[in-house]
């Protein structure tokens, strides 16, 4: 049997979610964060390949990476939505927005956390140079590109209901994890009426609500650091 060794605010959150869409048998373990550090604690590190989330362990076998973990056990579900076939229509668009969450909109929510943490949190001054550097990253590479992205999702999910499509697809579960972690800071707060929509849609799903029951928390909130 699988287990899902689950790592509370972490994106571990996702394969707790598709089990529960696919109904899979599978054995759940919680794990604290450390309260002074907020990173895993010891044990969990020890499991994972990386000391990150999510792993899961199937009998000798220890699997991180969340696509690599989506990947895996849909492979023992071929008849399942969760991966539209070769051919559907929205095989492509599926595609694009399973890589387009760990690709593209995590790199640049990483980015900027980084250089939030470096003018907030390091221990030396940070000179106005470097501060003005910092603004020109996200000026001129950070923000249009979040920007942009942002936008094909608004234009995206006016079309189809999902980011996989007319159907909840592994686009959408990868995608929880960014799109919570964004929300929470408030960037749909200008807008994204279709955006909105989507997090109606997941929210309301019976798989969700019971992800969200086991994982023991009133809301959603993700963090980035493992």
């Amino acid at each position: 049997m699988l287990t899902l060794h689950h790592l509370e605010y972490s994106q571990s959150f996702r394969i707790l979610w598709l089990l529960e869409e696919l109904g899979e048998p599978y054995e759940l373990k919680l794990y604290n964060r450390d309260p002074e550090t907020n990173l895993a604690p010891s044990d969990y590190k020890a499991l994972s390949p990386l000391g990150t989330a999510p792993v899961v362990t199937i009998g000798t076998l220890v699997l991180a990476e969340s696509n690599a973990i989506i990947d895996y056990v849909l492979d023992s579900h071929p008849d399942s939505t969760l991966a539209p076939d070769p051919g559907d229509k929205d095989r492509a668009r599926h595609l694009f927005w399973y890589h387009a969450a760990p690709g593209s909109f995590m790199p640049l929510q990483s980015i900027a956390m980084v250089l939030g943490l470096l003018e907030t949190r390091a221990p030396w001054p940070i000179s106005s140079l470097l501060k003005s550097v910092f603004g020109q990253v996200r000026k001129m590479f950070l923000n249009p590109r979040n920007e942009a992205l942002l936008n094909l999702m608004e234009e995206d999910l006016g079309k189809q209901a999902f980011f996989g499509g007319d159907y909840l697809t592994g686009a959408d579960i990868t995608l929880v994890y960014p799109m919570y972690a964004a929300r929470d800071k408030g960037v749909f707060d200008r807008g994204y009426p279709n955006i909105h929509a989507w997090f109606e849609r997941i929210e309301a799903r019976s798989a969700f609500k019971s992800a969200r029951a086991k994982d023991d928390r009133e809301r959603i909130t993700f963090r980035f650091t493992n």
